[in-house]
């Protein structure tokens, strides 16, 4: 057991580094203040009307990464996504983000593959709204191979992983930086602290999670932990903006 929990470590390492190394895409973060957003990965119904509920009340808005391949289904991180759902994410301001159809697991994936998902995905949102489009990315499950991260590149203005930590001074548009809340475990002293750090560092800190519930999954957080989040994102000065809204604020050129 001891031998598998180190090649699972290595694995592990491995794969995060290859990730981090290779095909990059530079956006140097040079703001006059700190940006955050609020993310959800797999679009449970709960993560909208209750999550999207207390960012609306604070007239705010998040991104939704979505698996259409997982409309209407029951999954780990709960009830999905109704078509119905899709209407009223969009109506409410909300920003509607690729997830892959089939909510490919990054690495296990072949890159190939992984595209083929990316584009079913769009040709289903186009099927269900037409008009509507994908601009950024989230990656599913893990980290993604780099050639994955190569192919993915040219459909999406980010695409989002990982890490734990913010986005600041150089990052990688094909591998930018999120804070899962559900690993805080709820320790709220934590997330207060990396939004102070945030705050002066004057970067982009990504929030993502997935169901919001008074019994969440393990993938989730409790409605109380998650208002209190973003009451101290709101108090720390910070634009609070979808992902695509704060790479469009990074793009533009400063007046």
């Amino acid at each position: 057991m001891t031998s598998l929990r180190l090649w699972s470590r290595a694995r592990g390492r491995y794969a995060r580094e290859s990730a981090r190394l290779f095909f990059k895409r530079p956006l140097v973060i040079s703001s006059q203040v700190p940006f955050i957003s609020f993310s959800f990965d797999d679009f449970p119904r709960s993560a909208l009307y209750t999550g999207g509920s207390i960012l609306r009340s604070s007239g705010l808005a998040g991104t939704y990464y979505v698996s259409l391949g997982l409309m209407g289904k029951q999954t780990p991180t709960g009830t999905m996504f109704l078509r119905e759902d899709l209407s009223v994410l969009l109506e409410e301001g909300h920003e509607l983000g690729c997830h892959t159809f089939g909510h490919c697991n990054a690495w296990e994936t072949k890159p190939d593959a992984f595209e083929d998902s990316v584009i079913e995905n769009r040709r289903k949102l186009n099927d269900l709204m037409p008009g509507a489009a994908f601009k950024t990315l989230s990656y599913p499950i893990s980290v993604p191979r780099p050639f994955t991260k190569r192919r993915v590149a040219k459909h999406f203005g980010c695409c989002r992983c990982g890490g734990q930590t913010f986005n600041v001074g150089t990052t990688d548009l094909n591998y930018m930086a999120a804070y899962f809340l559900e690993q805080s475990r709820g320790n709220f002293e934590e997330v207060q602290s990396l939004i102070e750090e945030n705050r002066k560092a004057k970067g982009w800190l990504i929030f993502a999670t997935h169901d919001i519930s008074d019994d969440p999954t393990p993938y989730g957080c409790r409605p109380e932990f998650f208002q209190s989040v973003v009451r101290c994102a709101l108090t720390s000065g910070a634009s609070i903006l979808p992902v695509v809204q704060v790479l469009e604020a990074l793009r533009s050129p400063t007046p």
